[in-house]
């Protein structure tokens, strides 16, 4: 089989500041600028470059300058040639390794704290819940093992939930999924025809907005900042010149920037939704992260056609793949249709033990809401105490800070962390259309000891490529 072909066109949007982390030659920060791409994943192992030509005329440079680029890129491991193939995206063996239990999102092999992924271990109350649920399984192995729609305890439960936080819920609202990623997928698949425009926000969670696009939609995106929230007049004026057919949200902690919609933008937001006919979807993966402050209603609350997005994963377990759809049953029974040609239901064993553990999600979110807060500020201050010239925002939850840099380093900074063994996503990795090169977002979810770790390497990586009175980079090879 072929490989998938990266587009000149799709490769150039992905690089819209490569030059500006480097002084070093072009071809230099060509390949420095592709080779965080892959190490991010926005371009996945097994793509196709575009042909040299082609990236040369899309960014504006000689062809020489991308032979080089890719020429240092197969040196270094990050290309592979293969005959009828071209330029084909390889993982040098120094960026393999194996889980470490005892780092979430990390690795050992090389010693690599890998935190791409903010997640913390599993709650003890899983253990516990996977042990009660084994008393289901017989009854379970009765049946035949494939459910589209969700076990009905576990239906019940999540409906609870929602009506304890003040969203009346029936369980005929509520569909399980395979994770919040699965329900994405789905719902663009259902509420998004080719050409269709999807509003999101910038940054946003990076494999939503590659949902939507898998799906033809045409992202258009709104500002989201850490400190002052959503631009409530940009939001107001692009569902009115757009009109798009969803508009996807993360109202409560928002990922990256852990802010939060305050009362009146949501208002703004729901009045003008429904005057252009769009579908509002509110992700809460993170919402009842809460560290500070009291959590405001889900958003359906407000209005009942909002449709809402929920995870076990962030509150109980990464490895617990379970996620669910609140809304309307005319749109679930759509939703139910369509869900056969991508899976064939929820596994059954994981929803024994979510139908065990949602009932106890206030007090899981007790004992994570102390751990986050310790992780949290000491982080915020490690990291404003050693890099002043940094604004670090200290979220009301979440788990992570959205990070300004100040300068268009983020990719730079990345790779020379990496160099020390710690793997962070640059902010580009958020932006809908690129960008963002400012901006670093950073974990608290580990334990002190990689907390520690992690902020000394930024402290030395800083200084190697962003810091004040460093002058002039030059390659940065050596750091991957």
């Amino acid at each position: 089989m072929s490989p998938v072909s990266l587009s000149a066109r799709a490769a150039a949007l992905l690089l819209p500041d490569w030059r500006a982390a480097s002084g070093a030659p072009a071809y230099e920060a060509l390949s420095d600028a592709l080779r965080v791409l892959v190490i991010d994943g926005r371009v996945p192992l097994g793509v196709r470059l575009p042909a040299e030509r082609g990236l040369a005329d899309a960014l504006g440079v000689s062809r020489t300058t991308v032979a080089n680029a890719y020429a240092r890129l197969r040196s270094d491991g990050f290309l592979v040639s293969l005959r009828g193939s071209g330029s084909v995206v390889h993982l040098p063996r120094d960026l393999v390794g194996r889980p470490d239990p005892e780092r979430p999102g990390g690795v050992v092999g090389d010693d690599l704290l890998d935190l791409r992924k903010a997640a913390m271990h599993a709650a003890p109350e899983v253990a516990e819940a996977v042990e009660r649920a084994v008393r289901y399984v017989p009854a379970a192995l009765a049946g035949i093992g494939y459910d589209t729609v969700g076990d009905p305890g576990l239906r019940s439960a999540i409906a609870d939930r929602y009506t304890e936080r003040g969203l009346p819920t029936d369980p005929s609202q509520v569909v399980v999924t395979i994770g919040a990623q699965h329900a994405i997928a789905l719902l663009a698949r259902v509420l998004v025809r080719r050409g269709d425009t999807v509003l999101v926000e910038s940054p946003t969670y990076p494999h939503a907005h590659e949902a939507f696009r898998e799906a033809g939609g045409r992202l258009v995106g709104v500002p989201v900042d850490a400190r002052t929230g959503w631009d409530a007049t940009a939001l107001e004026t692009t569902l009115r010149r757009t009109a798009p057919a969803v508009a996807y949200l993360m109202p409560e902690l928002h990922n990256p920037t852990g802010a939060t919609m305050s009362a009146a933008t949501r208002e703004r937001l729901l009045t003008v939704a429904a005057s252009t006919g769009t579908v509002v979807v509110a992700d809460e993966t993170m919402g009842e992260l809460r560290i500070d402050g009291t959590p405001a209603p889900p958003l359906a609350a407000a209005d009942p056609a909002v449709v809402m997005i929920g995870s076990a994963a962030k509150v109980f377990w990464g490895g617990l793949r379970i996620g669910w759809i609140r809304a309307d049953p005319d749109l679930l029974q759509r939703l139910l249709l369509a869900r056969p040609t991508g899976d064939l239901g929820t596994p059954v064993l994981d929803q024994l033990v979510a139908r065990e553990l949602v009932p106890r999600t206030a007090a899981v979110l007790e004992a994570r809401r102390t751990a986050l807060r310790t992780g949290r500020d000491d982080v915020v201050a490690a990291l404003r105490a050693r890099l002043p010239e940094w604004d670090v925002p200290s979220p009301d939850g979440g788990l992570t800070t959205w990070v300004g840099l100040g300068r268009p380093v983020s990719s730079a900074l990345v790779l020379a962390a990496r160099a020390e063994g710690v793997v962070l996503a640059s902010g580009g990795v958020f932006g809908p259309d690129g960008g963002f090169e400012r901006f670093l977002r950073v974990p608290y979810t580990m334990g002190a000891a990689d907390r520690e770790r992690m902020v000394e390497v930024l402290e030395r990586a800083w200084a190697r490529v962003g810091g004040e009175g460093t002058g002039v980079r030059g390659s940065l090879a050596a750091v991957v």
